[in-house]
């Protein structure tokens, strides 16, 4: 008899270990499930405060322009200070630190990368960027911000294995742009091409749960909207398909250039340029605010903040913009990104693409003008980001438009491969190795600066 109990007691463990089954697991599951909820309500705000602080930067300066030299150059060097001294690491759209917390064996290196003070500072410091007219997107950062959420509870969860945080950082980034455009196909997309560039079993159905959980949030909190509104434009094959290679091209070409600025931008410039910017960093912030805000005159205020009235309205058919907008946007990004504070480049480059597509539609004639409009937005945000698949997919998902898929594929694999061209490496990869490189001096500094202290 009692043979028989251990017997019975040594089954119960054995079977309580299974993973369907193991009160452990379904802990995990449980705090996993509450975290993608919580990205996803966190996205939801992020995104109501951003418009909400694009929209008070547009009341203030339109009835008098002139103030935006004033909130500018002010906004961008209280933005940069803080980033540089409160909240250092928080810089930039956030996609590359995500990326490069997937290459860290460091696991206090993560930590640094994804704490919740970064998060906040993300947050804070892009909504700032915002306020004064910046031409910065909300859903970089949210990424970031999804990615340490779901950090931290990986840490209260204390896995065993690096490999599990790494799935939760890379599920959270997911559920942050899942969330963000409310665009769950695209959210997973985007984790295997972008954040992991790799598919692996365990981290699919972990990726695959957090934008089902976040979406479903997303939906109940959001309602089933589209981002960019909706758009029944179509492309049947023949003469107007010109459209697909002229927006190839152009937008290729035209967003290889955006990324490849932006890399040189970030490897440093070496000369007597290279040391005033070492040296004046802060007056450079100011400056780019005084450019930033002589580009948003000239635009008539048409190229401050997101970009996203402007993509919508175009797509839409109810917005038209001068020729000159998706040039001055381009601009506006660029000096937005480059004077160092937070923000993402989704947004503002998807309405980069949307005006060049606008441009292009009256050189093809044959094409209609909503259908070119798309072409242009998925052509210039591949040959920015370089990801053609999560380019198009993101594009149909936010136009609620699956009859334009085969064109969209076509000029979003077109278009990565004149940015190929231009740019030789993938943005954010790029961007991941200078930061990776960063974060590895900075910890090489901290090392050997009490040696040195001590030899003195």
């Amino acid at each position: 008899m009692l043979t028989l109990n251990r017997m019975s007691r040594v089954r119960l463990r054995r079977l309580t270990r299974l993973p369907m089954i193991s009160p452990r697991e379904w802990v995990r599951r449980l705090v996993f499930w509450v975290g993608a909820m919580f990205v996803a309500v966190v996205a939801i705000g992020f995104a109501m405060l951003a418009d909400r602080a694009s929209n008070w930067f547009v009341a203030v300066q339109a009835p008098r322009p002139w103030i935006a030299l004033i909130i500018c150059p002010l906004g961008l060097t209280v933005a940069f200070l803080l980033t540089r001294y409160v909240f250092p690491g928080a810089q930039g759209s956030g996609i590359p630190q995500v990326i490069a917390a997937q290459h860290m064996t460091d696991r206090t290196a993560i930590a640094r990368v994804l704490s919740a003070r970064i998060a906040v500072g993300k947050i804070g410091l892009t909504l700032l960027g915002l306020c004064c007219g910046a031409s910065i997107g909300r859903e970089g950062p949210t990424v970031q911000v999804g990615a340490a959420i779901m950090h931290a509870l990986g840490r209260v969860l204390r896995l065993p294995r690096l490999e599990l945080e790494r799935a939760l950082v890379l599920a959270g980034g997911a559920a942050g742009i899942a969330a963000a455009f409310n665009t769950p196909l695209a959210g997973v997309v985007f984790a295997i091409e972008e954040l992991s560039h790799s598919f692996e079993s365990r981290t699919s159905g972990t990726v695959l749960t957090a934008v089902i959980i976040g979406g479903v949030t997303t939906l109940a909190l959001a309602g089933n909207y589209t981002y960019f509104g909706h758009t029944s434009a179509v492309l049947d094959f023949g003469p107007g398909w010109i459209a697909v290679v002229l927006c190839s091209l152009v937008g290729g070409l035209s967003g290889g250039l955006f990324s490849a600025a932006l890399v040189r931008f970030a490897r440093g410039f070496t000369g007597r340029f290279g040391a005033w910017l070492v040296r004046y960093p802060v007056v450079f912030a100011a400056l780019c605010g005084v450019v930033l805000a002589a580009i948003g005159i000239a635009s008539h205020g048409q190229t401050y903040g997101t970009g996203y009235g402007q993509a919508r309205g175009m797509v839409e058919g109810t917005t038209t913009l001068s020729g000159y907008y998706p040039l001055l946007k381009f601009a506006a990004t660029v000096i937005s990104y480059i004077s160092g504070i937070p923000g993402g480049i989704f947004a503002p480059s998807l309405s980069v693409g949307a005006g060049l597509g606008a441009w292009l539609s009256h050189f093809v004639p044959e094409a209609p003008a909503g259908a070119v409009v798309l072409l242009g937005m998925v052509a210039y945000f591949s040959g920015v980001v370089q990801a053609p698949i999560t380019a198009a997919i993101i594009v149909m998902e936010m136009t609620d438009n699956q009859r334009v898929t085969v064109p969209l594929l076509a000029a979003s694999f077109l278009a990565f491969a004149v940015s190929r061209i231009v740019c030789r490496r993938p943005l954010y990869g790029a961007l991941a190795r200078y930061f990776l490189q960063a974060q590895e001096k900075t910890v090489a500094g901290d090392a050997a600066g009490p040696r040195r202290h001590g030899g003195a």
